[in-house]
This record gives C-alpha cells, sequence and structure tokens, in this order.
C-alpha cells in the first residue's frame, strides 16, 4: 500500500497537533511536519490549504493576516477551544487504531 493511502484522514489530526503548539503559516506548516517526520510527510499546498479551509469552516482553527517585519504578510492558522477538544479525541482515536492494528500485525508473524 503506497503511503499516501496510508495518510488518508490524517492531515487534521497533524494540522491541529502542530497549531495546539503554536501558531503557523502554511509553508511553516508544511516545512515542521516534514522536519518532524524526517521527510515522511510531505504536504503539497493542494492538500494543505483545502484541509486548513475545512478546520476553518468547522471552527477547529482561524486565521488572520499579520504583518511580517522582514517579509510579506502571512496567514497565521490558531487552534481554538473546539479544535484543542477535537484533537484531544482524535489522539484517542489514532492511538486506539494503531495500538489494535500493531496487536493485529504482530500475531500474523
Amino acid at each position: 500500500m503506497a503511503k499516501l493511502d496510508m495518510r488518508t484522514g490524517s492531515t487534521a489530526v497533524m494540522i491541529l497537533k502542530l497549531l495546539s503548539e503554536q501558531s503557523m503559516y502554511g509553508y511553516q506548516i508544511v516545512k515542521e511536519l516534514q522536519t518532524r517526520s524526517e521527510g515522511y510527510f510531505n504536504l503539497e499546498q493542494g492538500t494543505l490549504y483545502p484541509a486548513l479551509h475545512r478546520l476553518e469552516k468547522d471552527g477547529l482553527v482561524e486565521s488572520r493576516w499579520e504583518v511580517v517585519e522582514d517579509g510579506p504578510s502571512r496567514k497565521y492558522y490558531y487552534i481554538t477551544n473546539k479544535g484543542e477538544a477535537e484533537l484531544k479525541k482524535s489522539v484517542r482515536q489514532w492511538s486506539d487504531f494503531s495500538r489494535n492494528l500493531l496487536k493485529l500485525l504482530d500475531s500474523t508473524t
């Protein structure tokens, strides 16, 4: 199975996790995911921005333009209280899923 198939449904929780630590702009989110995953997660703009827009529409993140001294204004994304609650729920679900999948895979070797 291709790694893209394995990532389906995980984009939102990855974004929420990063934003729970600090506000970020789009390119910063992409770079941070790449760094933390040692290149495994490489979101394209066509994946990142629709995900951010969905999260914003669902009230899980908010955005605002900020003036940056050494460059152009950037749109920063912030997690909301609702987003924090969703992140906690998603982390539990992903942990349960991963733990049980590993049990299954370990029992077949």
